[in-house]
């Protein structure tokens, strides 16, 4: 019988290749080498499961992400909240993948990764966010756009088929893997920290005070 967290870290990665839907009970058993009345019983549900491996998931790669310091300036904190996501996301890159895919769908599913996972995230940086507006060291922006320039250069993390048509090596060592996400993580920031558009709507919960 397999491991717990190799029963988990095998069905994130059928959840991620595959989609919810198409990872059937049957598939997901045949994966995890167990009998077909296995996840059943052990966690109740398909959905449950899910549910779990998300939890086992976010849990480890969120576990990894240094505290904030409270008395970093608020460029500084910006900076290392991304720069840790991304590098975070190498150990996990199937959670990135399964994100992704969840994402395009208006299900309970998603509801669960952006109570779990996305609405913490941005709740770390907001409060610094909303300082560099006010500042005028940052450029006022919806929420979504924020977080879709954020999310969006995880897809060079976690694309790996796409990355190596783009001429990556394969496989890449960690240190190439590290350098890729410190390059996107400061792309991404710098980005944010430009000079900000005249006429640039202001989003909602983020007050334009200059």
């Amino acid at each position: 019988m397999p491991s717990e967290r190799d029963i988990l870290h095998r069905g994130l990665e059928a959840f991620a290749e595959l989609g919810y839907d198409r990872a059937s009970v049957r598939e997901l058993s045949g994966r995890l080498h167990v009998s077909h009345n296995f996840l059943n019983d052990r966690y109740g549900s398909k959905a449950a499961f899910w549910r779990a491996t998300v939890d086992f998931a976010l849990q480890s790669q969120l576990g990894r992400m240094p505290p904030v310091d409270p008395a970093a300036s608020d460029e500084d904190v910006l900076r290392q909240v991304i720069t840790s996501f991304y590098r975070t996301t190498l150990d996990w890159p199937h959670l990135g993948r399964l994100c992704v895919d969840e994402s395009s769908r208006d299900t309970d599913r998603l509801d669960y990764l952006f109570d779990s996972y996305i609405a913490p995230m941005l709740a770390t940086i907001e409060p610094s966010v909303e300082r560099l507006i006010a500042s005028g060291r940052m450029a006022p922006m919806p929420i979504d756009v924020l977080f879709f320039a954020m999310i969006g250069p995880l897809l060079g993390l976690v694309q790996a088929p796409l990355a190596r048509r783009l001429g990556r090596p394969d496989p890449a060592s960690r240190q190439e893997q590290e350098a890729t996400a410190e390059s996107l993580a400061s792309l991404v920031i710098n980005g944010l920290l430009a000079t900000r558009t005249p006429g640039t709507r202001t989003p909602p919960g983020l007050d334009d005070q200059t």
